[in-house]
């Protein structure tokens, strides 16, 4: 009987001193590491140029929308003004446009010609009367104070006739080429202005550039939107992509293009395949890692992207991704 005790003690001794090796062996064994990020997505903005108190916003939060679709509207009066005067610019400067390519009426020359003539006819008149005089003067009837008197009259007359023929050619001529051409250019602005207004005119209706589901909605009806302030957000799941913080130890494993297995306690345990897709260092101080004493540096940490290789059901913003 004491033979049997021996024995089972000793079987038991050997059992205890077995399962101590082999928790002491598990506890010097190294741990592998685990790596936790998240799944983030590609987001955007929906504003307007325009300035403008908001009448209706058409979209609920995790609404899917499609690019091109109307997202919320603006009410702007100053810009329906200013879309008027634009176009009241732009149509008196067609009509300056249109009356110097047509040139003078006919009226105006007419009456450019009459003109020339009632100066020549004056010149004329003026001529006579010096020719006159000047005859006189020979004859020692007047004095030379007359005399020149007279010939400025005639001088003058002719000088008045010249300027009237003149005026009379440039009616027949009409608008100089380059009058012209500056009232085309001033047309074309004043249109060119009409667009601009138009374009800003347009950005009262905002639509969506991009499809995705709408995140957030920062202003509602009757609040005014600034400029280019972002009323709407969406997010694009189309575009997702986890994101990991590794230290630079541990790069091998995530090169450019590598295939990695990530676990997304979310939607069960099982893995789902990626594929690095970007890699680069994290600009904060604080990411460095001091090492033991034997490496003698400190280890930076980088940010690793990848990208899901299949459609994964489910998959939302925010969920813990989990590497080992």
């Amino acid at each position: 009987m004491s033979k049997g005790l021996s024995i089972v003690a000793a079987l038991l001794g050997a059992v205890l001193v077995f399962a101590l090796a082999y928790s002491f062996w598990l506890a010097y064994q190294p741990v592998a590491d685990r790596l936790q990020g998240q799944i983030e997505a590609q987001q955007y903005n929906i504003s307007s140029k325009a300035p403008g108190r908001i009448s209706e916003v058409l979209v609920r939060k995790g609404d899917q929308v499609v690019s091109g679709e109307l997202i919320y509207t603006l009410f702007s009066p100053e810009l329906e003004a200013k879309l008027e005067q634009a176009k009241a610019g732009s149509e008196a400067a067609g009509a300056m446009a249109e009356e110097a390519d047509k040139g003078a009426r006919v009226q105006q020359i007419e009456a450019a010609k009459d003109s020339w003539k009632k100066a020549t006819a004056a010149k004329s008149l003026a001529e006579k009367t010096y020719k006159r005089i000047s005859a006189l003067y020979d004859e020692g009837v007047i004095a030379e104070q007359k005399k020149d008197e007279a010939r400025t009259q005639f001088e003058a007359a002719g000088y008045t006739e010249s300027a009237a023929y003149q005026l009379y050619l440039m009616a027949q001529e009409g608008t100089r080429v380059e009058t012209r051409k500056a009232a085309q250019e001033k047309a074309r602005a004043a249109r060119e202005a009409v667009a601009e207004v138009q374009a800003y005119t347009d950005e009262t209706r905002v639509v969506s550039w991009h499809d995705g589901e709408v995140t957030e909605i920062l202003l509602r009806s009757g609040e005014v939107a600034p400029e280019g302030f972002p009323v709407v957000s969406i997010v694009d799941m189309g575009d997702v992509w986890a994101v990991l913080q590794v230290r630079e130890d541990q790069l091998a494993s995530f090169k450019q293009g590598a295939e990695i297995s990530l676990l997304i306690p979310a939607l069960g345990e099982a893995l789902h395949p990626f594929k690095v897709s970007h890699v680069s260092v994290m600009g904060d101080f604080a990411t460095w890692r001091a090492t033991d004493a034997s490496k003698g540096f400190d280890m930076r940490t980088f940010e690793v992207e990848a990208r899901p290789l299949n459609l994964i059901e489910g998959l939302r913003v925010g969920m813990s991704v989990l590497l080992q």
